[in-house]
């Protein structure tokens, strides 16, 4: 696993139920001896995008195949977790490292307030 892979993970519901499977992208390894990994959720519902925040991947994208995303997405970048590197079942595809560097630079902009 590195940063720019999409993964498969099962978060839970409102009321801690296992959800279902759901598409996320790893943004980072946490250093230290536990190999958590920091993700941020990615969606198809267009509608909770944040314009000029999170990053839309659409299909006519150079990196849209390789995602193996099934269609436009976004990734939501204020729905940010840490979780453990075992809970990810799965793996689907990776972004292009422009792409990921954008978005990271998007974070450190919006973390420096």
């Amino acid at each position: 696993m590195k940063p720019g892979e999409l993964v498969l993970v099962r978060f839970p519901e409102a009321d801690l139920a296992p959800g279902k499977l759901r598409p996320a992208l790893i943004l980072a390894i946490a250093p230290g001896r536990y190999p958590d990994v920091l993700l941020a959720l990615v969606t198809s519902r267009g509608y909770q995008e944040v314009p000029d925040f999170d990053e839309v991947v659409l299909p006519t994208d150079a990196d849209f195949a390789a995602t193996r995303l099934k269609t436009t997405s976004v990734i939501r970048l204020a729905r940010l977790v840490t979780v453990e590197a075992d809970i990810i079942e799965g793996r689907l595809g990776t972004i292009l490292p422009s792409r990921l560097s954008r978005i990271r630079q998007r974070l450190i902009e919006w973390l420096r307030g």
